[in-house]
């Protein structure tokens, strides 16, 4: 396995991004969307370890607008203001900014149908690529994602409809972002819009139970979604 530096050219200037290759050819692509702590080693260390699966994997940094490289250290990611810090970012990338990005993301993979994994806001953003672009989406993993389901005529889960993609979401458990009653309706609009889907909920797990450089950190979970991410890659995107 290979991981390199690379940038990728959008409407708006030039993203920062991570590459990682497998050895052999590759049996497929990623777009690896980070969660709001940014482009870090962690963010490095899963694209890795889905490239030895046999991917092709990109983790763009989505905040380059403001800053490049890491966002936070290790030190602040683990501290207790840290989200209050990137919340400015996450609220600047809307839905307009991220579909904006999306060709020269998807791009960068190639020509073939890509899966998405996405890791809180990059869940939410995987989901709003993958409505915007449902020919070049094949697969969409969404792992403790929240905002899915609002109040409002633009809720995200509204866009239903225009998922091709299939499509699988890990939720934590007791997550204020994503409630059993959000859960359910986001699973309403996905079965009336006829998207093949599965949804489980991560019992016991805490939002962010992926990032091993956060205090949500939970292995059992973090494993568990590797194992749903391999075969959902391995069923939608695998050559």
């Amino acid at each position: 396995m290979a991981g390199e530096r690379a940038e990728i050219t959008t409407e708006d200037g030039v993203a920062d991004a991570y590459r990682a290759r497998p050895d052999a050819a590759p049996r497929g692509s990623v777009l690896l969307i980070m969660d709001a702590y940014g482009l870090r080693p962690q963010i490095e260390a899963m694209a890795n370890r889905i490239a030895e699966r046999g991917y092709v994997v990109l983790a763009p940094n989505v905040f380059y607008r403001d800053v490049r490289g890491e966002l936070l250290s290790a030190e602040e990611i683990a501290g207790p203001n840290a989200f209050g810090k990137v919340l400015p970012l996450v609220r600047a990338l809307t839905p307009d900014v991220i579909v904006r990005d999306g060709p020269a993301y998807l791009d960068a993979l190639g020509d073939d149908p890509v899966a998405i994994t996405g890791y809180c806001m990059g869940g939410r953003a995987g989901w709003h690529l993958a409505a915007a672009y449902p020919d070049r989406v094949a697969a969409l993993g969404g792992f403790h994602v929240g905002g899915l389901v609002t109040d409002g005529d633009d809720s995200p889960h509204r866009k239903a409809p225009s998922i091709g993609a299939e499509v699988y979401f890990g939720h934590a458990d007791n997550d204020r972002g994503m409630s059993p009653e959000h859960i359910a309706a986001l699973d309403r609009a996905m079965d009336d819009a006829g998207v093949t889907h599965r949804t489980e909920v991560y019992e016991g797990a805490a939002h962010g139970y992926t990032m091993a450089d956060t205090p949500a950190y939970d292995e059992a979970a973090a494993e568990r979604h590797y194992e749903a991410l391999f075969a959902l890659l391995d069923r939608t995107v695998a050559a």
